[in-house]
């Protein structure tokens, strides 16, 4: 209805790619007891790929008109997840690149953490923490779990266990969401555990 009334407004079918595409992935979000499941760890097979394909359709139109918008960008890189069969499938570098590209026109510390995921996937964990350690100053960040989450995960691939620990329990903390805050403290669990064995 939205792409009806404003046909030739590329953020439009911009938004409702997005809306279509994130949809599609509810489904495979929580598991049966409704604990968080990380995009990576999705089956995708439990994905809707009629709202997939319907998100695609609304992107190409976005995409045909001049002009790309936050939402245009937000729904291409949604769709570089959709269209790749697995986590390692994923266009990894073309992703930071939207993203660097979308905080560039609308600048935002959240979009910048997304980025240094996006980096850390394409290029390493050390160079994601490398951007993901410039922001842990920034104050619109100070309260934001997933910022110490995505610090403790990146360090973690490193082996950092015990600066992993202190973030993990850190997003623990600071999270309001009862199941993610339990997922949260079983990583922060391996940490200890990788630690222990380091001792033997």
């Amino acid at each position: 209805m939205l792409a009806a009334l404003a046909p030739e407004d590329p953020e439009v079918h911009g938004l409702v790619a997005l809306m279509e595409i994130q949809a599609s992935r509810l489904p495979a979000r929580t598991d049966a007891d409704g604990r968080p499941i990380l995009l990576l760890d999705q089956l995708r097979f439990r994905w809707d790929h009629l709202l997939i394909n319907r998100g695609l359709a609304a992107l190409a139109k976005a995409e045909a008109l001049p002009q790309r918008g936050p939402y245009t960008l937000q729904a291409a890189i949604a769709a570089y997840h959709a269209r790749a069969r697995t986590a390692e499938d994923t266009d990894w570098p073309r992703i930071a690149a939207l993203y660097a590209a979308l905080s560039a026109l609308a600048p935002s510390p959240v979009i910048e953490l997304n980025r240094a995921m996006a980096l850390s996937m394409a290029f390493g964990p050390a160079a994601g923490l490398e951007l993901a350690d410039q922001l842990a100053h920034e104050p619109a960040l100070r309260n934001y779990h997933l910022l110490p989450s995505v610090r403790a995960d990146l360090l973690m691939k490193l082996g950092r266990f015990g600066e992993a620990l202190s973030e993990f329990e850190r997003a623990a903390a600071l999270t309001q969401n009862e199941r993610e805050r339990t997922m949260l403290v079983e990583r922060a669990q391996a940490c200890c555990i990788e630690l222990a064995g380091k001792k033997k």
